[in-house]
């Protein structure tokens, strides 16, 4: 073991029925370090941080942090040994303030009774270094995710952590505050913190991280210097393609004479956006960018009829079209998913196949009922 290695995980398995998620893995993180964890999803990057932080039990491998062998068996013990973990959805408790976010379960006490003009005042020192200006005595809801994200870190940093885990934690933010996140991230890495960084976000791990692991199907691909290692490799690492392969520029496709537009909208217009217009051709991926609240998220709910446009013409193969609901939307062949997901992608309460089922059923009609044959046809196809 290297003298500033802070974690060594070596042939790291866990079996899940008829699941192999990890397969004899590995992985180091030394202090002072930035190391990105990458792969595609169900590569087992989620399993390895469940594995660490206690969430799951190993079925084989070793532990060490500091050169000493560790065994956790829950977030609590995670925590106590200086593994905090940040996760994409903010973990915390939005009808508590921020700084009883911060340290509840750990507020400093006068007699038996909890010191809060100490846990104000220190979560106000505490927010400070995060360059927040928010009221910490204001509810946690009061504020943006992206606020919520940075008290989370906060917090985690509080609790004296040697490791910090990051799991996609830029998906809410805007490019100001992924910059406000990667200097924070830098000052706790020059503190001697070693951060574990999870993403999909390719040029945000060449902007701030020093080394890449990378997992395929379970497995452990290799580890690698960020500056030595081109994105194009990275890549065919992550997805099992030669650079060879990768390495090949698509010739543009000449519009003469071409099919009229797959989707195309006109000027359209809603509550928070106005006059958008945007061209979708068949067999091509079109991107929307801006920063949070620049309205990519509200053209697409326009589209699927999950908003209401105030004018505005959409058309599909050159015909106008009249979305109206999402119903409409779905009858036309267009699917959506949404940026929340959790909150409004699923049905926590159905079954997998059901809700796999359900937008087909709704395309259907309640007449034409899904067969629990054909249901668990598309679940496999989807697996």
């Amino acid at each position: 073991m290297s003298e500033n290695q802070l974690l060594e995980m070596t042939h790291i398995s866990k079996e899940f029925p008829g699941v192999k998620a990890l397969q004899d893995v590995q992985f180091g993180l030394r202090a002072g370090e930035i190391h990105a964890l990458l792969g595609e999803n169900g590569a087992g990057k989620s399993t390895l941080i469940k594995v660490l932080t206690g969430v799951e039990s190993l079925d084989s491998g070793t532990v060490l942090l500091d050169g000493e062998q560790i065994h956790v068996h829950s977030p609590h013990e995670a925590q106590q040994v200086g593994i905090s973990t940040v996760y994409q959805e903010v973990n915390l408790c939005p009808d508590l303030t921020v700084a009883e976010n911060i340290y509840i379960g750990r507020e400093p006490m006068k007699g038996k009774r909890i010191d809060w003009k100490a846990v104000n005042k220190n979560a106000k020192e505490l927010i400070k270094d995060f360059d927040l200006d928010i009221d910490v005595e204001a509810k946690l809801d009061r504020y943006p995710v992206a606020v919520q994200q940075m008290v989370a870190i906060a917090r985690a940093v509080d609790i004296n952590a040697k490791i910090l885990i990051l799991d996609e934690p830029t998906s809410s933010l805007s490019t100001a505050e992924v910059e406000k996140l990667f200097r924070i991230m830098r000052i706790l890495k020059d503190r001697g913190m070693g951060i574990i960084f999870v993403t999909h976000f390719l040029d945000q791990v060449y902007e701030v991280s020093d080394r890449i692991t990378v997992l395929r199907n379970g497995e452990y691909v290799g580890t690698y210097e960020t500056e030595n290692l081109p994105k194009v490799e990275l890549i065919g690492k992550m997805i099992g393609k030669e650079y060879s392969e990768l390495d090949i520029t698509p010739h543009a496709v000449s519009d003469e004479g071409s099919q009229p537009d797959l989707l195309r909208t006109e000027s359209l217009t809603g509550a928070n956006i106005q006059g958008v217009s945007v061209n979708l051709k068949h067999g091509e991926v079109s991107g929307l960018s801006g920063l949070l609240g620049s309205g990519r998220s509200e053209t697409a709910r326009l589209i699927f009829g999950a908003d209401k446009p105030l004018s505005g013409k959409v058309s599909m193969d050159g015909k106008e079209v009249k979305i109206k609901n999402p119903l409409d939307a779905i009858r036309l062949g267009i699917a959506f998913c949404p940026e929340d997901r959790k909150k409004e992608g699923i049905i926590g309460d159905l079954s997998i196949r059901d809700n796999i089922t359900i937008a087909l059923q709704a395309k259907r009609g309640i007449t034409k009922k899904i067969s629990r044959k054909e249901a668990d046809g598309m679940r496999s196809r989807s697996a």
